[in-house]
């Protein structure tokens, strides 16, 4: 018995990892995402194993997921894929507390992230 199958929300082109809640704050891992949107997967790999940034490597693994997930679920051609989206949403955000001078206290917010990743086998231009 159990629930009817949900509609996939993606193409059939297209598959999609997600990191979740992250410890960085998204506007830090957003300038990560942007390096790889809209690049072949083959040259956003190379662009995050040598970028400087400390998320860098789990972008680039967050990448290699949706490689996998395309190549294995999707039957896609890796040679052939593109970064379509690599977006990122606010998570939850821990709040902290110091002590600051006369009795006064100073906030500290401790964000977190998630990212999603889109990648989409492009048609060959003939």
């Amino acid at each position: 018995m159990g629930k009817p199958k949900r509609e996939r929300s993606l193409a059939d082109n297209e598959a999609r990892a997600v990191m979740r809640t992250v410890r960085i704050s998204p506007q830090k891992l957003n300038l990560v995402a942007q390096l790889i949107r809209g690049k072949k997967v083959s040259t956003a790999l190379a662009d995050l194993t040598f970028s400087r940034k400390r998320i860098a490597r789990d972008v680039k693994k967050t990448l290699e997921s949706a490689i996998a997930n395309a190549e294995n679920n999707h039957q896609l051609d890796v040679d052939s894929l593109v970064v379509a989206d690599a977006h990122v949403g606010k998570s939850i955000v821990m709040k902290r507390w110091k002590p600051r001078a006369r009795g006064r206290v100073g906030r500290i917010y401790k964000r977190t992230s998630h990212l999603t990743v889109v990648v989409r086998e492009a048609e060959e231009l003939a």
